[in-house]
């Protein structure tokens, strides 16, 4: 089995990325794209499908620390032996035509003996290629794909594996470089693997001298701020929900999901939290790829897309691999592309409505899709959905997917009266106005005083929490602040906020799963806006606690094994991180922008009932 999901760093070159282990393996690879077939496939399976190794001799004797180098996306291993002291550079150049993995041993004392594995598995562990050798030159072809290794090191096969035994004296440097090309085009020449691994680290240090925050909190918001960087799709400005599928939420059961994908659901926070960050370039290109992605028939709208903007995401099972920890099926593809809801037309008109209010440029077509947006939703908003936890259930009317269809209403009146767009905003504003007092009579429970998770329901939901966040409701009002009250009484455990009890809503699925960290961080900006900031910067730092080594947080958190959960590196969960550290800096928060300009639906706390 794959060692823990905290164990793994991240590497990238912002079209794909990869996942190297501490101890040395890189266990997760897809190449071309971040939702191509993996070529490296160990972290859902054994070493057999697919890695990549490259270690000490000796490892019962070895520590390994490591770090990224400042402000870059390269990962310094070392490792302290008794024969001496090593480092590996891992690092995938931003790339000019081709992916490429750069790894360089680097001797720092003594003299360490090395040794190399390369297991190439295309197509997810499933496809052993044809292996040839030439002189500095090792080539795996398969179908449509083809790897190529350079290195001066003699390497020679070994059942069905490439391996290699080596040793590096301090001062010495050994270049190994991985380089993927169709099959059918020439093999691309050799690269410098020194001169990439410095090139990669200028390219990363002139990208972060945008970066604009100066808070409390630069390391864990520099590396988040990363993170995103290195989940975007270069060519299109589409940014992946993680880097890995199947990564599970529970180990061994089956809560078992795609996230190469981008959804919809992350556009505002993106938004917000790339442009407060100092990175509008990015923030522009997502929103470009949002109005390219949503184009079309409003009544088709699908909660994601493919980086590309691909609408197909059949969902479908690997059974030849065993899944992390024991945990199946492992699946590609995401069957809730097909689900509808309702939210994701509140968080498009958001995203449009913020990058107004941002000041990025305007995109002409933007308001156009949005006028499409409205007209469906003029009927649409009164559906019952899958919500935004894309439950494989019954549908059901949740409270904050109406919330959004409010939120949709909202913005549309405003982009007539602050921005001077044309629309019906009379009519807008009675259609907001009818949701809000639907939603306070329907998803209000008195005796309790909360909302609650849907229509006719007495569960709770974490996703209440971004009621205020989006200004439907006053964080101080006493509806909300009983809201925030009976989640920490019924879903704040060992410190941490579940989604939902999965015994209680039916979701489609066994009951029992880690913490959704993002959920963690609404309630943070919760007690920010409700003015307890010692309570938001206690339970912000506790947050930060659960980062691995190296800054990286998955989906989720299980308090009991203390072991992160789901798939990783999360952008979710690093956009929750990067705005909630906004939040904390007082005026200059996201939670405080929105609640400042989207109070209730006549620009006030709404009435309690």
């Amino acid at each position: 089995m794959s060692g823990p999901i905290e164990d793994y760093a991240l590497i990238g070159d912002t079209q794909t990325a990869a996942l190297v282990g501490r101890d040395g393996s890189i266990d997760w690879l897809c190449l071309p794209r971040f939702d191509s077939g993996a070529c490296f496939a160990a972290l859902l399976g054994r070493p057999e499908h697919g890695r990549w190794k490259l270690a000490p001799s000796c490892p019962g004797q070895v520590t390994a620390t490591r770090r990224y180098r400042p402000d870059s996306l390269v990962l310094e291993t070392e490792y302290t032996t008794p024969e001496g002291v090593v480092r590996v550079l891992d690092c995938m150049p931003p790339r000019d035509r081709t992916p490429d993995v750069v790894r360089v041993v680097q001797g720092i004392r003594g003299r360490v003996s090395m040794s190399m594995q390369l297991i190439v598995r295309f197509d997810y562990g499933s496809v052993v290629p044809w292996v040839t050798r030439e002189t500095g030159e090792l080539r795996a072809v398969a179908g449509p794909d083809a790897l190529s290794l350079f290195t001066p090191v003699a390497v020679h096969g070994h059942h069905l594996t490439s391996v290699a035994d080596f040793t590096v004296s301090e001062g010495q440097s050994v270049p190994f470089v991985l380089r993927w090309h169709p099959s059918h085009e020439p093999a691309p020449p050799p690269l410098d693997g020194l001169e990439a691994v410095e090139d990669t680290v200028a390219w990363w240090k002139e990208w972060f001298s945008h970066c604009t925050y100066q808070g409390a909190w630069p390391e864990a918001v520099r590396t988040s701020l990363m993170t995103l960087k290195a989940l975007t799709y270069a060519p299109t400005g589409g940014i992946v929900a993680a880097a890995t599928t199947s990564l599970p939420e529970r180990l061994g059961g089956m809560r078992n999901w795609d996230y190469r994908f981008c959804w919809l659901r992350d556009a505002t926070f993106t938004l917000y939290a790339l442009t407060l960050g100092g990175f509008r370039e990015e923030a522009e290109a997502w929103r470009s790829w949002l109005m390219r992605s949503v184009a079309g028939d409003p009544a088709k709208l699908q909660i994601m897309y493919g980086v590309g903007g691909e609408r197909r995401l059949t969902e479908r099972t690997l059974p030849w691999l065993p899944g992390y920890g024991a945990s199946k099926p492992v699946r590609t593809g995401n069957a809730a592309v097909d689900q509808f809801q309702l939210d994701v037309y509140g968080e498009v008109m958001d995203a449009l409505h913020q990058a107004h209010r941002i000041g990025l440029r305007d995109d002409p077509r933007a308001w156009d899709v949005a006028l499409v947006l409205m007209d469906f939703l003029e009927s649409g908003w009164r559906n019952p959905d899958a919500g935004m936890w894309e439950v494989r259930g019954d549908l059901q009317h949740f409270t904050y997917s109406k919330v959004m269809a409010w939120v949709a209403f909202d913005r549309a009146v405003k982009a007539v009266q602050r921005h001077g767009m044309q629309g019906p905003a009379e009519h807008w504003m009675k259609v907001r106005d009818l949701i809000h007092q639907e939603i306070c009579q329907n998803a209000y429970d008195p005796d309790r005083g909360c909302f609650t998770q849907a229509y006719g329901t007495k569960s709770l939901d974490a996703s209440l929490l971004l009621l205020p966040l989006v200004g439907f409701v006053s964080p101080r009002d006493p509806r909300m602040v009983g809201t925030v009250r009976a989640i920490e009484q019924e879903l704040l455990e060992d410190g941490l906020v579940r989604r939902y009890h999965t015994h209680e809503t039916d979701d489609g699925l066994p009951p029992g799963e880690g913490r959704f960290l993002a959920c963690s961080f609404w309630l943070a900006d919760n007690y920010v806006l409700q003015g307890r900031r010692d309570e938001a910067v206690a339970l912000f730092e506790h947050l930060l606690s659960l980062r691995n080594d190296v800054g990286l947080l998955a989906e989720e958190y299980d308090p009991v094994s203390r072991r992160q959960l789901g798939n990783f590196p999360q952008a979710f969960s690093h956009v929750g991180l990067i705005n909630t550290a906004f939040n904390l800096e007082r005026h200059q928060g996201p939670a405080v922008h929105r609640r400042e300009n989207h109070i209730g639906a006549a620009e006030q706390p709404p009435a309690s009932p």
